[in-house]
């Protein structure tokens, strides 16, 4: 696992995915909780293995924008960083689009964003990259290519795909990730799916995906709490995660309440972390 991360799916447009009881600063309490957590349950599951009791350095907490896009992604970043976070996930944001990356984005503006990250100390560490698919897999690898980019400009070595719902759509879909998985390996750039709804609404599913590509550079961003959104809250995460052994290198530590609510504090849903 390379990185945990509290994050939601991008909402609708026009939304705002932050939570008005919430004050700032007790949402952000409550997400640094929630890591800190993690991390002391790993240290006591090594000490009884008789491991070392310390967290794995590879192990990166961060916060994705989404919290906080009923606003500027810059009064995320701030937010992120003044939570004390090292890693931040560029997500939804308010803005021109829905999402603060997509494949309409211009070098300049990835450049912008590349620049407040560093401005904030803040190292980027996942870029959820919006496009439209197509049935032409050119359009679409040309798409992808350009989202590539725009990760390796803001410094990300991964790039977070949403799926494709349209099953017609499928193939060329998941054809273009793989015409595009050795090109965005030369950029230092990882491309990931993650539990989304649709064809890839579980960890199997999700492997069926990864497995049809057949490229190392495409692996599962996992979501603890999407698997109970899209199952109403009948299938459990915990199980579901076994499904997808080997596959996992990232997760949006995103919790869950029925009966379909995600925009919770991490650790005061139904998901059960440490398990």
């Amino acid at each position: 696992m390379e990185l945990v991360t509290y994050s939601s799916d991008p909402a609708p447009a026009g939304r705002s995915s932050a939570s008005e009881p919430l004050a700032r600063r007790d949402f952000l309490r409550g997400v640094l909780g929630m890591g800190l957590v993690a991390a002391a349950d790993l240290g006591r599951t090594r000490a009884r293995a008789g491991e070392s009791a310390a967290v794995p350095s590879e192990w990166q907490l961060g916060c994705y924008t989404r919290p906080f896009d009923a606003h500027d992604y810059r009064t995320a970043l701030d937010a992120i960083a003044e939570a004390g976070f090292t890693y931040a996930g560029l997500m939804t944001a308010k803005g021109e689009s829905w999402v603060l990356i997509t494949a309409n984005t211009t070098p300049e503006a990835a450049g912008r964003i590349a620049a407040d990250l560093k401005q904030r100390k803040l190292q980027c560490a996942s870029v959820y990259g919006d496009y439209t698919p197509t049935a032409e897999v050119a359009a679409n690898v040309r798409a992808l290519e350009r989202l590539v980019d725009h990760a390796a400009t803001c410094g990300s070595p991964d790039l977070l795909l949403g799926g494709v719902g349209d099953v017609q759509l499928q193939a060329p879909y998941y054809r273009a990730i793989r015409e595009v998985c050795d090109f965005a390996a030369s950029k230092g750039v990882r491309l990931t799916i993650k539990p989304h709804g649709g064809q890839i609404a579980t960890g199997p599913q999700c492997r069926q995906a990864i497995e049809r590509v057949g490229h190392r550079n495409f692996r599962l961003w996992y979501d603890p709490g999407n698997i109970y959104y899209y199952s109403d809250g009948e299938r459990d995460p915990v199980a579901d995660a076994a499904t997808v052994d080997g596959l996992v290198v990232g997760m949006s530590a995103k919790d869950f309440l029925p009966p379909k609510e995600v925009l919770v504090t991490p650790g005061t849903g139904r998901v059960d972390f440490p398990g």
